[in-house]
Protein backbone atom coordinates (compact mmCIF):
# COMPACT_ATOMS: atom_id res chain seq x y z
CA UNK A 1 0.00 0.00 0.00
CA UNK A 2 3.06 2.43 0.33
CA UNK A 3 4.46 1.77 -2.68
CA UNK A 4 0.58 2.17 -4.37
CA UNK A 5 0.96 5.18 -2.26
CA UNK A 6 4.04 6.78 -3.35
CA UNK A 7 3.14 6.07 -6.77
CA UNK A 8 -0.27 7.78 -7.46
CA UNK A 9 0.96 10.56 -5.30
CA UNK A 10 3.72 11.16 -7.76
CA UNK A 11 1.24 10.50 -10.75
CA UNK A 12 -0.96 13.08 -9.27
CA UNK A 13 1.75 15.29 -8.85
CA UNK A 14 3.09 15.11 -12.48
CA UNK A 15 -0.17 14.96 -14.27
CA UNK A 16 -2.33 17.64 -12.20
CA UNK A 17 0.52 20.24 -11.10
CA UNK A 18 2.97 19.42 -13.94
CA UNK A 19 5.94 18.99 -11.43
CA UNK A 20 8.73 17.35 -13.53
CA UNK A 21 11.11 16.34 -11.13
CA UNK A 22 10.94 14.66 -7.66
CA UNK A 23 13.74 14.06 -5.17
CA UNK A 24 13.74 11.12 -2.76
CA UNK A 25 15.64 12.21 0.67
CA UNK A 26 16.97 8.62 2.02
CA UNK A 27 15.74 6.95 -0.51
CA UNK A 28 18.00 3.96 0.13
CA UNK A 29 15.40 3.43 2.81
CA UNK A 30 13.32 2.50 -0.31
CA UNK A 31 13.40 -0.96 -1.91
CA UNK A 32 14.53 -0.58 -5.54
CA UNK A 33 11.50 -2.34 -6.75
CA UNK A 34 9.84 0.60 -5.15
CA UNK A 35 11.71 2.92 -7.31
CA UNK A 36 11.46 0.77 -10.43
CA UNK A 37 7.91 0.84 -10.05
CA UNK A 38 8.07 4.73 -9.81
CA UNK A 39 9.90 5.13 -13.19
CA UNK A 40 7.63 2.69 -14.48
CA UNK A 41 4.59 4.35 -14.25
CA UNK A 42 6.07 7.78 -14.89
CA UNK A 43 7.38 6.68 -18.22
CA UNK A 44 3.89 5.62 -19.05
CA UNK A 45 2.33 8.72 -19.38
CA UNK A 46 1.85 10.49 -22.60
CA UNK A 47 0.79 13.88 -23.42
CA UNK A 48 -1.97 12.64 -25.73
CA UNK A 49 -3.49 10.74 -22.58
CA UNK A 50 -2.36 12.07 -19.24
CA UNK A 51 -1.16 15.71 -20.78
CA UNK A 52 2.42 14.72 -19.63
CA UNK A 53 5.55 13.41 -20.98
CA UNK A 54 6.24 11.17 -18.06
CA UNK A 55 9.59 10.03 -19.63
CA UNK A 56 10.69 13.95 -18.94
CA UNK A 57 10.22 13.77 -15.82
CA UNK A 58 13.71 13.02 -13.43
CA UNK A 59 13.82 11.20 -10.66
CA UNK A 60 16.97 11.43 -8.09
CA UNK A 61 17.54 10.90 -4.56
CA UNK A 62 19.93 10.39 -1.59
CA UNK A 63 21.32 6.22 -2.28
CA UNK A 64 23.49 6.29 0.95
CA UNK A 65 23.97 2.85 1.87
CA UNK A 66 23.74 3.19 5.78
CA UNK A 67 21.56 1.73 8.76
CA UNK A 68 19.25 -0.84 8.98
CA UNK A 69 19.26 -1.31 5.25
CA UNK A 70 23.32 -1.34 4.71
CA UNK A 71 24.16 -3.73 2.32
CA UNK A 72 21.25 -4.86 1.05
CA UNK A 73 20.17 -6.28 5.02
CA UNK A 74 16.55 -5.96 4.17
CA UNK A 75 16.42 -7.16 0.52
CA UNK A 76 17.69 -4.74 -2.43
CA UNK A 77 17.28 -1.22 -1.54
CA UNK A 78 17.36 1.99 -3.61
CA UNK A 79 21.01 2.75 -3.38
CA UNK A 80 23.97 3.78 -5.55
CA UNK A 81 25.56 0.81 -7.13
CA UNK A 82 22.15 -0.99 -7.00
CA UNK A 83 20.34 1.75 -8.68
CA UNK A 84 22.90 1.72 -12.18
CA UNK A 85 21.06 1.23 -15.28
CA UNK A 86 17.48 2.49 -13.32
CA UNK A 87 17.83 6.55 -15.23
CA UNK A 88 17.27 7.22 -11.41
CA UNK A 89 19.76 9.50 -10.23
CA UNK A 90 21.66 9.52 -6.69
CA UNK A 91 23.91 11.96 -5.32
CA UNK A 92 27.48 11.24 -5.63
CA UNK A 93 29.75 11.76 -2.62
CA UNK A 94 32.89 10.72 -4.73
CA UNK A 95 34.17 13.92 -6.23
CA UNK A 96 32.68 16.16 -3.42
CA UNK A 97 34.91 14.16 -0.72
CA UNK A 98 38.21 14.41 -3.10
CA UNK A 99 37.52 18.18 -3.79
CA UNK A 100 36.77 18.96 -0.03
CA UNK A 101 38.92 16.71 1.58
CA UNK A 102 36.98 16.93 4.87
CA UNK A 103 33.86 14.19 4.95
CA UNK A 104 30.28 15.04 6.08
CA UNK A 105 30.81 13.30 9.25
CA UNK A 106 34.02 14.23 10.35
CA UNK A 107 34.33 15.49 14.14
CA UNK A 108 36.87 17.13 16.62
CA UNK A 109 40.56 17.33 15.40
CA UNK A 110 40.02 15.73 12.10
CA UNK A 111 38.98 18.70 10.76
CA UNK A 112 42.09 20.22 10.61
CA UNK A 113 43.54 16.93 9.64
CA UNK A 114 42.18 16.63 6.06
CA UNK A 115 42.66 18.44 3.24
CA UNK A 116 41.20 17.84 -0.28
CA UNK A 117 42.39 18.47 -4.03
CA UNK A 118 40.80 22.28 -4.00
CA UNK A 119 42.21 23.30 -0.15
CA UNK A 120 45.64 22.82 -0.12
CA UNK A 121 46.26 18.71 -0.71
CA UNK A 122 50.09 18.17 -0.33
CA UNK A 123 50.85 21.20 -2.30
CA UNK A 124 49.72 23.93 0.88
CA UNK A 125 49.83 21.14 3.10
CA UNK A 126 48.93 22.62 7.24
CA UNK A 127 51.29 21.29 9.96
CA UNK A 128 47.75 19.76 11.30
CA UNK A 129 47.94 17.27 8.62
CA UNK A 130 49.62 14.04 9.39
CA UNK A 131 51.22 11.71 7.01
CA UNK A 132 55.10 12.19 4.99
CA UNK A 133 54.99 14.50 1.68
CA UNK A 134 55.23 11.14 -0.40
CA UNK A 135 52.13 9.99 1.59
CA UNK A 136 50.36 13.45 1.54
CA UNK A 137 51.09 13.24 -2.52
CA UNK A 138 49.33 9.63 -2.93
CA UNK A 139 46.05 11.36 -1.23
CA UNK A 140 46.33 14.13 -3.56
CA UNK A 141 46.76 12.17 -6.65
CA UNK A 142 44.02 9.66 -5.37
CA UNK A 143 41.31 12.81 -5.07
CA UNK A 144 42.54 13.87 -8.33
CA UNK A 145 41.65 10.16 -9.97
CA UNK A 146 38.09 10.57 -8.07
CA UNK A 147 37.47 13.88 -9.27
CA UNK A 148 38.47 12.97 -12.65
CA UNK A 149 35.97 10.17 -12.33
CA UNK A 150 33.18 12.63 -11.01
CA UNK A 151 33.76 14.99 -13.57
CA UNK A 152 33.07 12.26 -16.27
CA UNK A 153 29.98 11.08 -15.01
CA UNK A 154 31.12 8.78 -12.30
CA UNK A 155 30.34 6.21 -15.09
CA UNK A 156 31.57 2.28 -13.90
CA UNK A 157 32.47 1.80 -17.01
CA UNK A 158 34.27 4.93 -18.59
CA UNK A 159 38.22 4.29 -19.13
CA UNK A 160 41.38 6.67 -18.51
CA UNK A 161 44.87 6.58 -17.25
CA UNK A 162 45.33 6.89 -13.97
CA UNK A 163 48.11 8.01 -11.36
CA UNK A 164 49.63 4.74 -11.72
CA UNK A 165 49.74 5.55 -15.65
CA UNK A 166 47.41 2.07 -15.64
CA UNK A 167 44.18 2.05 -18.22
CA UNK A 168 41.27 1.84 -15.50
CA UNK A 169 37.96 2.60 -15.73
CA UNK A 170 35.46 4.38 -12.94
CA UNK A 171 34.60 1.38 -10.89
CA UNK A 172 38.50 0.21 -10.78
CA UNK A 173 39.14 3.41 -8.83
CA UNK A 174 38.90 3.15 -4.66
CA UNK A 175 36.94 5.25 -3.15
CA UNK A 176 36.62 4.24 1.07
CA UNK A 177 36.48 0.53 -0.16
CA UNK A 178 33.72 1.29 -2.89
CA UNK A 179 34.00 1.98 -6.57
CA UNK A 180 34.53 5.76 -7.25
CA UNK A 181 32.65 5.03 -10.58
CA UNK A 182 29.02 3.32 -10.63
CA UNK A 183 26.60 5.09 -12.80
CA UNK A 184 25.95 3.79 -16.36
CA UNK A 185 24.39 6.91 -17.75
CA UNK A 186 25.28 10.40 -16.80
CA UNK A 187 21.71 11.48 -15.92
CA UNK A 188 22.46 8.51 -13.28
CA UNK A 189 25.19 10.97 -11.22
CA UNK A 190 24.26 13.97 -9.45
CA UNK A 191 27.38 15.65 -8.75
CA UNK A 192 28.20 18.31 -5.81
CA UNK A 193 30.08 19.16 -3.25
CA UNK A 194 27.79 21.29 -0.89
CA UNK A 195 23.97 20.93 -0.18
CA UNK A 196 21.53 21.81 3.02
CA UNK A 197 23.20 18.57 5.00
CA UNK A 198 26.22 19.44 6.93
CA UNK A 199 28.64 22.41 6.81
CA UNK A 200 28.91 24.56 3.58
CA UNK A 201 31.56 24.63 1.31
CA UNK A 202 32.68 28.07 2.47
CA UNK A 203 32.92 26.59 6.07
CA UNK A 204 34.35 23.15 4.89
CA UNK A 205 37.79 25.36 3.42
CA UNK A 206 37.82 27.21 6.39
CA UNK A 207 38.85 24.46 8.40
CA UNK A 208 40.47 22.42 5.67
CA UNK A 209 42.34 25.63 3.77
CA UNK A 210 45.61 27.40 6.39
CA UNK A 211 44.42 29.88 8.74
CA UNK A 212 46.55 32.14 6.98
CA UNK A 213 45.31 32.00 3.79
CA UNK A 214 44.01 35.06 2.28
CA UNK A 215 40.52 36.10 1.34
CA UNK A 216 41.38 36.26 -2.31
CA UNK A 217 42.75 32.94 -2.38
CA UNK A 218 40.00 31.69 -0.71
CA UNK A 219 37.75 33.37 -2.92
CA UNK A 220 39.31 31.19 -6.04
CA UNK A 221 39.27 28.06 -3.79
CA UNK A 222 35.47 27.91 -3.58
CA UNK A 223 35.46 28.67 -7.28
CA UNK A 224 37.73 26.13 -8.12
CA UNK A 225 35.94 23.22 -6.61
CA UNK A 226 32.58 24.82 -8.04
CA UNK A 227 34.46 24.52 -11.51
CA UNK A 228 34.84 20.53 -10.95
CA UNK A 229 31.36 20.29 -10.94
CA UNK A 230 29.85 22.78 -12.80
CA UNK A 231 32.17 21.97 -16.05
CA UNK A 232 32.16 17.97 -15.19
CA UNK A 233 29.50 15.93 -16.66
CA UNK A 234 26.35 14.48 -15.30
CA UNK A 235 23.65 16.64 -13.44
CA UNK A 236 24.81 19.49 -11.30
CA UNK A 237 23.45 20.05 -7.91
CA UNK A 238 24.21 23.17 -6.56
CA UNK A 239 23.66 24.37 -2.44
CA UNK A 240 21.89 27.88 -2.05
CA UNK A 241 24.55 31.00 -1.82
CA UNK A 242 27.55 28.33 -2.99
CA UNK A 243 27.91 31.65 -5.34
CA UNK A 244 27.54 34.21 -2.21
CA UNK A 245 30.40 32.19 -0.09
CA UNK A 246 27.62 31.15 2.07
CA UNK A 247 28.55 30.78 5.89
CA UNK A 248 26.52 28.76 8.55
CA UNK A 249 29.01 29.95 10.83
CA UNK A 250 30.16 25.93 10.90
CA UNK A 251 27.01 24.64 11.70
CA UNK A 252 27.49 20.58 10.95
CA UNK A 253 23.34 20.36 11.37
CA UNK A 254 21.42 23.87 11.38
CA UNK A 255 18.01 22.30 10.26
CA UNK A 256 16.66 23.59 13.83
CA UNK A 257 19.30 26.77 13.80
CA UNK A 258 16.80 29.34 12.22
CA UNK A 259 17.32 32.35 10.13
CA UNK A 260 20.49 33.86 12.21
CA UNK A 261 22.75 30.41 11.16
CA UNK A 262 21.01 29.72 8.30
CA UNK A 263 20.86 33.44 6.72
CA UNK A 264 21.30 34.09 3.01
CA UNK A 265 21.65 37.88 2.24
CA UNK A 266 21.12 38.59 -1.27
CA UNK A 267 22.57 42.43 -0.21
CA UNK A 268 26.21 40.94 -0.64
CA UNK A 269 26.37 42.61 3.10
CA UNK A 270 27.86 39.74 4.66
CA UNK A 271 28.08 35.65 4.16
CA UNK A 272 26.63 34.91 7.76
CA UNK A 273 30.64 33.72 9.21
CA UNK A 274 31.18 34.63 12.48
CA UNK A 275 27.55 35.47 13.96
CA UNK A 276 28.72 33.08 16.87
CA UNK A 277 28.90 29.84 17.94
CA UNK A 278 26.50 27.23 16.32
CA UNK A 279 23.36 25.67 18.44
CA UNK A 280 24.72 22.49 20.50
CA UNK A 281 23.20 19.58 18.75
CA UNK A 282 25.85 18.50 17.14
CA UNK A 283 28.13 21.07 17.12
CA UNK A 284 28.92 21.44 21.15
CA UNK A 285 31.99 18.95 20.62
CA UNK A 286 33.81 21.13 17.94
CA UNK A 287 33.07 24.27 19.63
CA UNK A 288 36.50 24.90 20.96
CA UNK A 289 37.94 24.30 17.26
CA UNK A 290 35.18 26.29 15.96
CA UNK A 291 35.90 29.69 18.54
CA UNK A 292 39.34 30.81 17.25
CA UNK A 293 37.88 30.31 13.75
CA UNK A 294 34.49 32.23 14.21
CA UNK A 295 36.53 34.92 16.05
CA UNK A 296 38.86 36.09 12.59
CA UNK A 297 37.63 38.58 11.16
CA UNK A 298 40.58 38.02 8.22
CA UNK A 299 38.03 35.00 7.43
CA UNK A 300 34.96 37.36 6.97
CA UNK A 301 34.52 38.15 3.12
CA UNK A 302 33.79 41.61 2.23
CA UNK A 303 30.85 42.76 -0.07
CA UNK A 304 33.33 42.78 -2.98
CA UNK A 305 34.56 39.63 -1.91
CA UNK A 306 31.24 38.14 -2.59
CA UNK A 307 29.99 39.98 -5.62
CA UNK A 308 32.95 38.70 -7.08
CA UNK A 309 32.34 35.10 -6.28
CA UNK A 310 29.09 35.61 -7.70
CA UNK A 311 30.43 36.80 -11.10
CA UNK A 312 32.90 34.00 -10.94
CA UNK A 313 29.67 31.12 -10.67
CA UNK A 314 27.62 33.11 -13.26
CA UNK A 315 30.27 32.61 -15.68
CA UNK A 316 30.85 29.11 -14.46
CA UNK A 317 27.22 28.70 -15.41
CA UNK A 318 27.79 30.48 -18.74
CA UNK A 319 30.42 28.22 -20.01
CA UNK A 320 28.38 25.07 -18.86
CA UNK A 321 25.73 26.18 -21.15
CA UNK A 322 27.45 27.40 -24.12
CA UNK A 323 27.89 24.09 -25.43
CA UNK A 324 26.35 20.80 -25.53
CA UNK A 325 29.72 19.37 -24.76
CA UNK A 326 29.28 20.29 -21.26
CA UNK A 327 25.92 17.92 -21.23
CA UNK A 328 26.64 14.88 -22.43
CA UNK A 329 24.03 12.02 -22.28
CA UNK A 330 25.83 8.70 -22.47
CA UNK A 331 28.59 6.27 -21.81
CA UNK A 332 30.00 5.95 -25.21
CA UNK A 333 29.46 10.05 -26.33
CA UNK A 334 31.46 10.75 -22.86
CA UNK A 335 34.19 7.53 -23.55
CA UNK A 336 34.74 9.19 -27.07
CA UNK A 337 34.55 12.77 -26.59
CA UNK A 338 36.21 13.04 -22.71
CA UNK A 339 39.77 12.65 -22.32
CA UNK A 340 42.18 13.45 -19.54
CA UNK A 341 45.54 14.57 -19.29
CA UNK A 342 48.18 15.45 -16.68
CA UNK A 343 47.59 11.56 -15.48
CA UNK A 344 50.12 8.70 -14.19
CA UNK A 345 52.65 9.20 -11.39
CA UNK A 346 54.48 11.84 -12.67
CA UNK A 347 51.68 14.34 -12.99
CA UNK A 348 51.44 18.01 -12.33
CA UNK A 349 49.99 17.74 -8.61
CA UNK A 350 46.80 19.49 -7.90
CA UNK A 351 46.19 20.02 -12.22
CA UNK A 352 43.63 18.30 -14.03
CA UNK A 353 43.58 18.59 -17.56
CA UNK A 354 40.07 17.39 -19.70
CA UNK A 355 39.68 17.99 -23.21
CA UNK A 356 36.07 17.60 -24.71
CA UNK A 357 36.39 16.99 -28.55
CA UNK A 358 33.24 17.82 -31.34
CA UNK A 359 36.07 16.51 -33.63
CA UNK A 360 34.12 13.07 -34.02
CA UNK A 361 30.63 12.21 -35.52
CA UNK A 362 28.20 13.31 -34.67
CA UNK A 363 28.84 16.72 -34.59
CA UNK A 364 26.94 18.26 -31.49
CA UNK A 365 27.96 21.73 -31.33
CA UNK A 366 28.70 24.18 -34.70
CA UNK A 367 29.95 26.75 -32.57
CA UNK A 368 32.71 24.86 -30.79
CA UNK A 369 35.39 21.83 -31.75
CA UNK A 370 37.41 21.27 -29.19
CA UNK A 371 37.68 22.47 -25.13
CA UNK A 372 40.54 22.00 -23.25
CA UNK A 373 39.93 22.53 -19.14
CA UNK A 374 42.44 23.18 -16.82
CA UNK A 375 41.56 23.44 -13.42
CA UNK A 376 44.52 24.85 -11.72
CA UNK A 377 43.77 24.02 -7.72
CA UNK A 378 47.73 24.65 -6.75
CA UNK A 379 48.82 27.14 -5.37
CA UNK A 380 51.57 28.30 -7.81
CA UNK A 381 50.88 28.59 -11.87
CA UNK A 382 51.46 25.63 -13.27
CA UNK A 383 52.24 24.72 -17.41
CA UNK A 384 51.53 21.99 -18.78
CA UNK A 385 52.58 21.17 -22.34
CA UNK A 386 50.67 18.47 -24.91
CA UNK A 387 52.11 17.82 -27.69
CA UNK A 388 49.08 16.93 -29.93
CA UNK A 389 47.86 21.10 -29.33
CA UNK A 390 51.07 22.06 -30.91
CA UNK A 391 50.86 23.52 -34.24
CA UNK A 392 47.46 24.76 -33.05
CA UNK A 393 45.60 27.74 -32.17
CA UNK A 394 44.33 28.13 -28.71
CA UNK A 395 42.08 31.26 -27.30
CA UNK A 396 40.57 31.78 -24.01
CA UNK A 397 36.48 30.91 -24.17
CA UNK A 398 34.57 33.64 -24.95
CA UNK A 399 33.34 34.22 -21.57
CA UNK A 400 36.57 34.37 -19.60
CA UNK A 401 38.22 36.21 -22.10
CA UNK A 402 35.87 38.91 -21.11
CA UNK A 403 35.92 37.58 -17.87
CA UNK A 404 35.63 40.36 -14.47
CA UNK A 405 38.86 38.14 -13.13
CA UNK A 406 41.90 39.58 -14.47
CA UNK A 407 44.15 36.09 -13.60
CA UNK A 408 42.35 33.74 -15.42
CA UNK A 409 42.92 36.50 -18.24
CA UNK A 410 46.76 35.52 -17.84
CA UNK A 411 46.23 31.71 -18.73
CA UNK A 412 48.42 31.36 -21.97
CA UNK A 413 49.01 29.15 -24.72
CA UNK A 414 51.95 28.45 -26.41
CA UNK A 415 51.15 27.16 -30.34
CA UNK A 416 54.59 26.16 -30.82
CA UNK A 417 55.04 23.68 -27.92
CA UNK A 418 51.93 23.02 -27.46
CA UNK A 419 52.07 24.33 -23.82
CA UNK A 420 49.04 25.94 -21.64
CA UNK A 421 50.13 28.14 -18.64
CA UNK A 422 47.84 28.52 -16.20
CA UNK A 423 47.69 30.60 -12.75
CA UNK A 424 47.45 29.88 -9.31
CA UNK A 425 44.03 28.62 -7.90
CA UNK A 426 42.18 29.25 -11.15
CA UNK A 427 40.18 27.06 -13.91
CA UNK A 428 40.66 28.20 -17.32
CA UNK A 429 38.45 26.78 -20.44
CA UNK A 430 40.77 26.88 -23.62
CA UNK A 431 39.25 26.31 -27.50
CA UNK A 432 39.66 26.96 -30.80
CA UNK A 433 41.02 30.70 -32.14
CA UNK A 434 38.96 31.42 -35.32
CA UNK A 435 41.36 30.61 -37.59
CA UNK A 436 41.50 27.31 -36.28
CA UNK A 437 37.44 26.97 -36.87
CA UNK A 438 38.00 28.14 -39.94
CA UNK A 439 40.39 25.40 -40.85
CA UNK A 440 37.91 23.05 -39.86
CA UNK A 441 35.64 24.38 -42.12
CA UNK A 442 37.79 24.30 -44.95
CA UNK A 443 37.78 20.68 -44.26
CA UNK A 444 34.57 20.31 -43.88
CA UNK A 445 33.69 22.12 -47.74
CA UNK A 446 36.76 19.56 -49.02
CA UNK A 447 34.55 16.62 -47.77
CA UNK A 448 31.83 17.96 -49.79
CA UNK A 449 33.96 17.90 -52.82
CA UNK A 450 35.23 14.17 -51.99
CA UNK A 451 31.70 13.16 -51.98
CA UNK A 452 30.82 14.93 -55.13
CA UNK A 453 28.44 17.08 -53.66
CA UNK A 454 30.53 20.47 -55.00
CA UNK A 455 32.17 20.12 -57.99
CA UNK A 456 36.27 21.62 -57.99
CA UNK A 457 35.05 24.93 -58.90
CA UNK A 458 31.86 25.40 -56.07
CA UNK A 459 34.40 23.88 -53.67
CA UNK A 460 37.37 26.09 -54.58
CA UNK A 461 35.33 29.45 -54.54
CA UNK A 462 34.26 28.57 -50.68
CA UNK A 463 37.99 27.86 -49.79
CA UNK A 464 39.21 30.80 -51.05
CA UNK A 465 37.00 32.98 -49.09
CA UNK A 466 37.70 30.57 -45.65
CA UNK A 467 41.78 31.54 -46.80
CA UNK A 468 41.02 34.98 -47.14
CA UNK A 469 39.38 35.28 -44.01
CA UNK A 470 42.61 33.37 -42.15
CA UNK A 471 45.08 35.45 -43.74
CA UNK A 472 43.40 38.77 -43.11
CA UNK A 473 42.63 37.85 -38.90
CA UNK A 474 46.60 36.49 -39.30
CA UNK A 475 47.12 40.48 -40.28
CA UNK A 476 44.53 41.99 -37.51
CA UNK A 477 42.18 42.69 -40.14
CA UNK A 478 39.16 41.33 -38.17
CA UNK A 479 36.50 43.27 -40.24
CA UNK A 480 37.71 42.18 -43.58
CA UNK A 481 37.47 38.84 -42.49
CA UNK A 482 34.06 39.44 -41.40
CA UNK A 483 33.37 40.27 -45.13
CA UNK A 484 35.07 37.17 -46.13
CA UNK A 485 33.17 35.18 -44.07
CA UNK A 486 29.54 37.01 -44.81
CA UNK A 487 30.57 36.19 -48.40
CA UNK A 488 31.53 32.43 -48.22
CA UNK A 489 27.31 32.44 -46.67
CA UNK A 490 25.88 33.99 -49.42
CA UNK A 491 27.41 31.94 -51.85
CA UNK A 492 26.46 28.86 -49.48
CA UNK A 493 22.85 30.35 -49.50
CA UNK A 494 23.04 30.10 -53.58
CA UNK A 495 24.04 26.81 -54.05
CA UNK A 496 21.16 26.04 -51.42
CA UNK A 497 18.59 28.01 -53.52
CA UNK A 498 20.32 26.34 -57.03
CA UNK A 499 19.69 23.19 -55.29
CA UNK A 500 23.47 22.22 -55.40
CA UNK A 501 23.71 21.91 -51.10
CA UNK A 502 20.34 20.68 -49.40
CA UNK A 503 19.12 23.13 -46.98
CA UNK A 504 20.46 20.78 -43.87
CA UNK A 505 23.96 21.15 -45.65
CA UNK A 506 23.57 24.50 -46.59
CA UNK A 507 22.50 25.45 -42.86
CA UNK A 508 25.22 23.61 -41.12
CA UNK A 509 27.57 25.57 -42.83
CA UNK A 510 25.80 29.24 -42.25
CA UNK A 511 25.26 28.08 -38.86
CA UNK A 512 29.68 27.52 -38.07
CA UNK A 513 30.18 30.47 -39.77
CA UNK A 514 27.87 32.81 -38.17
CA UNK A 515 29.77 31.20 -34.77
CA UNK A 516 32.47 32.13 -36.12
CA UNK A 517 31.83 35.78 -36.89
CA UNK A 518 30.40 36.32 -33.46
CA UNK A 519 33.50 34.80 -32.23
CA UNK A 520 35.67 37.42 -34.00
CA UNK A 521 33.44 40.33 -33.09
CA UNK A 522 33.81 39.37 -29.30
CA UNK A 523 37.53 39.10 -29.44
CA UNK A 524 38.21 41.68 -31.49
CA UNK A 525 35.25 44.06 -29.65
CA UNK A 526 33.36 44.94 -33.00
Amino acid sequence: MMEKLMVDSLVTWATEYKVDAFRFDLMGHHMKRNMIKVRETLDSLSPAEDGVDGTAVYIYGEGWNFGEVADNARGENATQLNMAGTGIGTFSDRLRDAVRGIGPFDTGQTLLEKQGFANGSFYDSKQTVPGTPDEQLATLLLQSDQIRVGMAGNLADYAFYDRNGALVTGKDVDYNGQPAGYTVDPQEDITYISKHDNQTLYDINIYAAPQSTSMADRVRIQNVGLSTVLLGQGVPFMHAGSDLLRSKSLDRDSFNSGDWFNKLDFTYATNNFGVGLPVAGKNQGDWDIMQPLLADTDLQPTPEDIAFSTALYQELLEMRYSSPLFRLETLDEIQERVVFHNTGPDQLPGLIVMTISDIVEPDLDRAHELFVVLVNANDEAQSFTMSEAAGLEFVLHLVQFDSVDPVVKTSTFDRDTGTFTVPARTTAVFGFTPQELIRSLIKEVEALSEAGVLNDGQANSLIVKLENAIKNLDKGKAKVALNNLNAFMNEVQSLVDEGVLTPEEGQSLIEAAEAISYQIQVLYNL
